[in-house]
């Protein structure tokens, strides 16, 4: 990773940390906006310097880096010239924006450092100064609540993020990330294994990841943080959640050889998808579809590196970034969407015929998309279990207003643009495909074929006997985040003057 390019992205955290003195001298809440929106703008073209340095750069740059920093960079921008809008005339700005600023600049450093000691540590920093976010509005005790929750999670993540990172160090002689990498690599072809203390690592990284990323069973805080700013939610969706994802991503070589990290990854995010997928069907709430999404698209993105897709969960991970960002900042409007789509003339739900046709149509594109791809571009690969991934996903477009000619056009061009997209991805990371056991390809597939098969039949049938069952449990979130609740609350009380009460309904 030399050169001046990846030198210039090291100062973006910075930026976000040299911009928290002068907000704490500023006397108005209307001034102390200043130094954090030149940061956000500084931040911005600090990396635009960076990736067109990067394109000067005979030495070559970690592309990876840059991506998940010009992510940053305009996410950054844009959260904090809403916040100001958002918190005009609100008590507390002076907190919200030396904690909005320093939990920019942690995340800054999670994405850009070399070192794996300095990005634990700003890891760990970055859900901190998070809690403060989550707490913004103190009277408020179910804010309290949720982000005990929370931390309780964060925790316990940590403590598998240091011990992870012990047995790394240990392993590769160093905490610089490119070394402890090269010790891997080393390692396998010494011996084909990575031996104890790396399968270990890996298991562990994947146990923080999946804490991190509020998968089943400690799910519940991220569905229920509903108290804090939106631009707080914005960030905690677009931006936190997804480290999990960038942290596996940048250890790519040695989960792509631990198979048991493997396997949990898989089992644990291809279950999670489901069930927050069902979930999601019984919610009315805006913000908590959104968070129930967040939730499934991340046990879908830590499958995906499960599988050793990596380009397709790069891909997955920036995009999801970019739309939830824009889907909690705009949640304002979705009262005059509704609206508006009031006044369409509404059209038939799909028969369970036409789904399932749906579902062979975009099967059957693939497959030839396939043989063309493997015929025209035989040196880049396109894996199978990627195609029957997104014949799942895609088939339902098929059907959009009930046209199959305007269906098909979307299902072409979100084709297209995928393509487009997976090749820039194996640009980026650079890196071959990771290699996955059969038994957890064919897994993932099951799973979500029965999701869609599943869904499929409760949309056919909104008032069968199967819907009538379901729903109920759905709507409780099966139960799951009871127990954890139950349970956290016993081992660590929350300090609350109001009794906790449950969340597992929608809530505004």
């Amino acid at each position: 990773m030399p050169g001046l390019s990846f030198s210039l992205v090291q100062l973006l955290p910075w930026v976000y940390a040299l911009a928290l003195l002068p907000a704490a001298l500023m006397g108005s809440p209307y001034r102390l906006w200043w130094p954090a929106r030149a940061a956000g703008y500084l931040g911005l073209s600090l990396v635009l310097a960076a990736w067109i340095q990067a394109a000067l750069d005979e030495q070559g740059s970690d592309r990876l880096v840059l991506a998940m920093a010009g992510l940053v960079g305009l996410l950054a921008l844009v959260i904090i010239d809403y916040s100001r809008r958002y918190l005009e005339g609100e008590p507390g700005q002076r907190r919200y924006v030396l904690a909005l600023l320093a939990t920019l600049a942690a995340v800054a450093t999670v994405v850009t450092s070399a070192n794996l000691y300095l990005l634990v540590g700003a890891w760990i920093i970055s859900s901190l100064c998070l809690h403060q976010l989550l707490t913004f509005y103190r009277d408020r005790p179910q804010a309290l609540v949720v982000a005990h929750k929370k931390f309780l999670a964060s925790r316990l993540a940590d403590a598998c993020l240091l011990l992870a990172t012990v047995l790394l160090v240990r392993a590769g002689g160093d905490s610089q990330i490119a070394t402890i990498l090269e010790a891997v690599n080393a390692r396998l072809q010494a011996s084909g294994q990575l031996g104890w203390d790396l399968q270990l690592a890996a298991l562990l990284l994947a146990l923080a990841v999946i804490l991190k990323s509020a998968q089943l069973p400690v799910h519940g805080w991220l569905i229920q943080v509903m108290e804090a700013p939106t631009p707080v939610s914005a960030l905690l969706h677009a931006g936190l959640v997804n480290l999990g994802g960038f942290l596996l991503l940048r250890f790519a070589p040695l989960f792509s050889a631990a198979v048991p990290a493997q396997s949990l990854l898989v089992v644990v995010g291809g279950l999670t998808a489901v069930i927050a997928a069902l979930v999601m069907m019984t919610r009315i709430s805006i913000k908590v579809r959104l968070a129930w999404s967040t939730c499934a698209q991340m046990g879908l993105m830590l499958l995906e590196c499960g599988l050793g897709l990596y380009e397709l969960a790069l891909v997955h991970l920036l995009a999801h970034s970019l739309y939830k960002a824009h889907a909690f900042l705009a949640a304002g409007e979705t009262v005059a969407q509704a609206r508006q789509h009031a006044l369409q003339p509404q059209t038939a739900a799909p028969g369970l015929g036409g789904l399932l046709f749906a579902l062979l149509l975009a099967g059957l594109a693939l497959a030839l998309l396939h043989t063309l791809w493997a015929w025209a571009l035989p040196g880049h690969t396109l894996p199978l279990v990627v195609l029957t991934l997104l014949a799942i996903g895609l088939a339902p477009w098929c059907l959009r207003r009930g046209q199959l000619p305007y269906g098909l056009a979307m299902f072409t061009l979100l084709l297209g643009a995928y393509l487009l997209w997976h090749q820039l991805a194996g640009w980026v990371l650079d890196q071959p495909l990771g290699t996955t056991p059969l038994a957890l390809t064919g897994l993932a597939v099951l799973l979500f074929l029965g999701l869609f098969l599943l869904q499929s039949l409760l949309i056919a049938h909104p008032n069968g006997a199967l819907a009538q069952r379901l729903y109920p449990l759905a709507f409780a979130g099966f139960y799951l985040d009871e127990y954890f609740t139950r349970l956290t609350f016993r081992l660590w009380p929350v300090r609350s003057s109001q009794p906790l009460i449950s969340t597992s309904g929608d809530r505004p």
